[in-house]
């Protein structure tokens, strides 16, 4: 007996059917908004608290802008979790803290800070990279749906100040279209998976805490979609 292969192993166009795919391109599409929120609390709290320093308002600043950066990684720590597929345990090296000096001191001497604030700097860099995917499959999903809606005028964008565009009036025209813009989406599922394959292993990397279960100061291993991260 012969039992068909999943339609996700497919190779090539097995892409459009796993639901991966589907969480991978909706965590690129809010990576952006996201990593300008991120640019502008570090913006602010790092010029601001260099400049009100001497003054010691600027070190209350700083501090202020660690705590915010604990708390976006917290937050980007979940959206790995329910989008990228990860398991990542919370950090728990804050530690106990007597008093405003030592609690402050805490925030500072944690390495987990410091791996957050690596990760949400690096987060620009793979909200770039993530708009390619999304741009690929806005030019098409057109192309595919052509053949529903000629005659069409595609814009694909601009050459030398003019916009470049594909008029599409007959049917022929729209059924060309049909393989280019599949050819499109499937390199932008493929894309989309790359970039959110990178986007998994800076989390795993950088925001997971210790194990939760074994000797305290190992890592456990991270499930990544199902498979094992690695020693």
């Amino acid at each position: 007996m012969v039992s068909l292969r999943p339609l996700a192993a497919l190779p090539v166009v097995g892409v459009l059917a796993d639901g991966r795919t589907y969480r991978h391109l909706l965590y690129l599409l809010v990576a952006l908004p996201i990593a300008f929120v991120h640019s502008g609390v570090f913006s602010f709290g790092v010029v601001f608290g260099a400049l009100l320093a001497p003054v010691l308002v600027g070190l209350v600043v700083l501090l202020a802008t660690l705590v915010a950066a604990r708390l976006l990684a917290a937050f980007e720590r979940r959206l790995a979790d329910g989008l990228l597929g990860t398991d990542l345990a919370r950090p728990d090296d804050l530690g106990e803290a007597d008093g405003a000096v030592t609690g402050a001191r805490k925030y500072v001497d944690a390495a987990s800070t410091w791996r957050g604030v690596g990760f949400l700097s690096a987060k620009f860099s793979v909200a770039l990279f993530g708009l390619v995917p999304l741009l690929l499959l806005t030019r098409g999903l057109p192309l595919v749906a052509a053949p529903a809606r000629y005659p069409v005028t595609i814009q694909f964008g601009e050459v030398n100040g003019e916009p470049a565009t594909w008029a599409i009036e007959t049917l022929p025209e729209a059924l060309a279209a049909v393989p280019l813009g599949v050819a499109a989406v499937l390199a932008a599922c493929h894309l989309a998976n790359a970039v959110a394959y990178a986007a998994r292993r800076m989390a795993v990397a950088l925001l997971d805490g210790p194990t939760r279960n074994g000797p305290a100061g190992e890592s456990e291993r991270v499930t990544v979609d199902g498979e094992p991260s690695g020693d």
